[in-house]
Parts: C-alpha cells; structure tokens; sequence
C-alpha cells in the first residue's frame, strides 16, 4: 500500500483498533467485535500472544479489514509480520533501519513520537505518518493543534488515552486519525466475554467520528 493509499484509508476510516491479547483466542475475539462494528484498520500488537499467527488468521478471517501491527521494536520482528500478513506497521519509537525496510517492502510505516524533533525525523526518514504517543500526557488535543502550525504538513495519528470523549478533539485539532486500546476493550468486558458491549463502544466511537 503506498503512502497516499494509506493517508486516504485512514482519513477514510479515522480510527484503528489496537489488540494486546494474552490469549491467541481472546486476540481473535476482540477482532471480531471491533470488525462486526465497522471497524477496518486492526492493529495488532505484536507483544500479544502468537502475534503472527493472530495476524495471518485475521487476513483470512476478516477480508474487509486491514490488519497491521504494533509494538514492532526491531527489524527482525518487522519482517516476520510481513511475512505473517501484515499490511501496516506501527512502532512506539523512531528506528531509521525500521523505517527504511517498512519502506522497501511497500508497508505503511508509522513510528511513535513526541517532540517536534523526533516528529520531523521520522517524517523526514519516510514514515506513512507519525504515532503521536503518548498524546493524553502532553494535553491531548491542545497538543495536536499546536504543532499544526510548523508541522501541519505531516500527518499525524494520536494514541495512548484516546476515548470517545476525546477522539473528535483530536481529529478536529488536526489529527489524520486516532488509534484506541483500553476504551474499546473494557476490563470487565474482556473479563465476562461480553463482546456485544465492546462491539457497541465501538459503534458509538465511528458514529462520532463518521457522522
């Protein structure tokens, strides 16, 4: 997927899913909630269990849904994803060798960054766009629009507190799209395998976001 595809799709969609599952099952699950919502972009960490396998099970199981990854920290682990099926690549942090293979083999590359430094060099190094992590910590929306003015032209996804309470401010404040993890799977939710909750919030939040 080139860089222009991916910008569209997730200006398209404007959030994306974020799985951290201890259990292959459990991470399957949660797949199928989210996607039965309308949620496309899936992201997969890649610290859950049997990330891989998850991965190329969900490709074959959701043909609607993209399916990336996230938590990759080297290139190592990058190439097994792609080798798995995965379609994006998110990171927590700004690795150049990462970026460059991400690049080379045509996949969506979106490191973690906070400071404007860290936002340009990745930009600059051939980033998809850039993971704003962790976006709540640095005030959220207010953030996001202040870095509108120097750095409007990189696109940029906030992660890392996002709620629906927030998701419209962030979007609204300049963001391309929004990434989402513990708002969508609730504790209690994953606890009681109450999947038409989670397939609720989920609806609730791209309402918001797609009106």
């Amino acid at each position: 997927m080139t860089q222009i595809c991916w910008l569209k799709t997730v200006r398209h969609h404007r959030a994306i899913g974020v799985i951290r599952a201890s259990e292959l099952a459990l991470g399957f699950r949660m797949a199928e909630a989210i996607a039965q919502a309308g949620m496309t972009l899936i992201e997969i960490a890649w610290n859950s269990d049997q990330a891989a396998t998850l991965v190329t099970q969900l490709r074959e199981a959701l043909p609607d849904c993209q399916i990336g990854v996230g938590t990759i920290m080297t290139v190592d682990q990058l190439r097994v994803a792609i080798a798995a099926g995965a379609q994006f690549c998110f990171c927590p942090h700004v690795n150049l060798d990462i970026i460059q293979t991400a690049v080379a083999n045509d996949i969506p590359i979106i490191p973690g960054a906070l400071s404007p430094t860290e936002i340009v060099t990745a930009w600059q190094a051939g980033a998809s766009s850039v993971k704003i992590f962790p976006v709540e910590t640095m005030g959220g929306s207010q953030y996001i629009q202040s870095l509108q003015g120097p750095l409007g032209h990189i696109p940029l996804i906030p992660t890392g507190g996002v709620t629906l309470e927030n998701a419209v401010a962030l979007i609204e404040a300049g963001a391309v799209g929004v990434g989402l993890s513990s708002y969508l799977f609730p504790k209690g939710a994953l606890q009681s395998g109450d999947w038409p909750a989670i397939t609720r919030r989920t609806e609730q939040l791209l309402h918001q976001l797609l009106p």
